[in-house]
C-alpha cells in the first residue's frame, strides 16, 4: 500500500518526462537547450535556494548531513570504478560515463521528496547543498586527467549556478535571516516553474531505446547508482541509528538517478557524450521502477 502511494505520488512527474517525448518534435534542438539553460542558469537554482533559506538550518544538521552526504558519493565513486576494466580504454571516455555513479537528478529529487512523510524538504535542500559542490569537484578532477586547463575547470565549478544557489541558501538558513515577502514572492514563483520545465525537457531530449543497449560496463554503472549506494546508505542510517527524517531523506538522495545534464560536462571535456547521455536515460529510466522500491523501504523502516 506504501508502495502504491509512492508510485502514485510520482506518477505526475513521469507523466511529465513522457509528455517531453511526445512532442519534442515540436520545438527545435536550439529551443530545448534554450530552456535547458534558462533551467540551469536561474529556475533550478532559484529553487535550491527558496528551499534551503525559507527555514531556519542548524549548525548540528550541516555537520551530520555533509558528512553523509559526501559519503554517499565517495561510495559511488568508488564502486563505480570497479567498471573500469570493461569500459572504454580512453581515460576520459571512461571519465565521462564514470561520473554519472555519482552525480544526481536534483529535479527529481525535489519531486521525490513530496512523497516522503512530513515532507522534509529542508533537510533535502542541505543535502544537495552540501552535495554539489563535491560531486562537482570529483567529476572535474576525473575529466581533467591529461586533458584540457584544470584552473579555468575549476573557475567554471566554482561559479556554477547551482553551487551559488546551495551554497547561499544554506548561508541564508543559517544565519536565521528572513528574507521579505516582497522579495521572496517572485523567487517563489520561479521556483515553481523548474520542476515541470526540467521533467519535459528530459523526456524531449532522452533515448528512450537507451535500455537496449545495456552491457556489462553500464550495467555496473547503472547498478552501483539505483541499487548498491543505496543500500550501502540504507545499511548505514540502520547501523548508526539516524534520524529518521535524515535517513529517509539520504536514502531518497542516494538512489536518484544521475544527472540530467552529465553528457554536456562530459563533451566538454572532449568525452564520449553518447555514452554518457545512454547512462543517463538507462538510470532516468530504470529509476521509475527502484526509486519508489527505496522510498517504501524508507517509509517503512524509518517511520516519523
Amino acid at each position: 500500500m506504501v508502495f502504491l502511494t509512492i508510485l502514485l505520488g510520482l506518477l505526475p512527474s513521469f507523466l511529465m518526462v513522457c509528455l517531453g517525448g511526445l512532442i519534442r518534435n515540436r520545438l527545435s534542438a536550439g529551443a530545448w537547450q534554450g530552456l535547458d539553460r534558462l533551467n540551469f542558469e536561474i529556475l533550478f537554482p532559484t529553487l535550491i535556494f527558496v528551499a534551503a533559506s525559507s527555514r531556519p538550518i542548524a549548525v548540528a544538521d550541516i555537520l551530520r548531513i555533509g558528512p553523509a552526504a559526501w559519503g554517499i558519493l565517495l561510495v559511488s565513486l568508488s564502486v563505480g570504478y570497479l567498471a573500469r576494466r570493461f569500459g572504454p580504454v580512453r581515460f576520459t571516455d571512461f571519465a565521462g560515463a564514470w561520473q554519472t555513479a555519482w552525480r544526481f537528478n536534483t529535479a527529481l529529487g525535489f519531486v521525490a521528496i513530496e512523497t516522503l512523510s512530513g515532507k522534509p524538504v529542508g533537510i533535502l535542500a542541505v543535502t544537495v547543498g552540501m552535495a554539489i559542490p563535491m560531486a562537482n569537484v570529483f567529476a572535474v578532477t576525473a575529466l581533467s586527467r591529461g586533458s584540457g586547463d584544470l584552473r579555468q575547470t575549476m573557475k567554471k565549478v566554482a561559479t556554477n549556478p547551482f553551487l551559488l544557489a546551495s551554497s547561499s541558501g544554506v548561508l541564508v538558513g543559517l544565519s536565521g535571516i528572513t528574507i521579505p515577502g516582497p522579495v521572496m514572492a517572485p523567487l517563489e514563483m520561479l521556483s515553481r516553474a523548474a520542476i515541470p520545465v526540467a521533467l519535459i525537457s528530459v523526456g524531449a531530449t532522452m533515448n528512450w531505446g537507451a535500455l537496449a543497449r545495456l552491457d556489462r560496463f553500464s550495467g555496473i554503472i547503472v547498478a552501483t547508482k539505483l541499487i548498491v549506494t543505496p543500500a550501502a546508505t540504507f545499511a548505514a542510517c540502520l547501523l548508526f541509528h539516524a534520524d529518521p527524517a535524515i535517513a529517509a531523506t539520504l536514502i531518497l538522495f542516494s538512489a536518484l538517478p544521475t544527472a540530467s545534464a552529465a553528457h554536456v560536462l562530459a563533451a566538454g571535456f572532449g568525452a564520449d557524450r553518447e555514452l554518457s547521455a545512454t547512462l543517463v536515460a538507462q538510470t532516468t529510466l530504470l529509476a521509475t521502477v527502484t526509486l519508489p522500491v527505496w522510498i517504501t523501504l524508507a517509509e517503512l523502516v524509518f517511520p516519523r
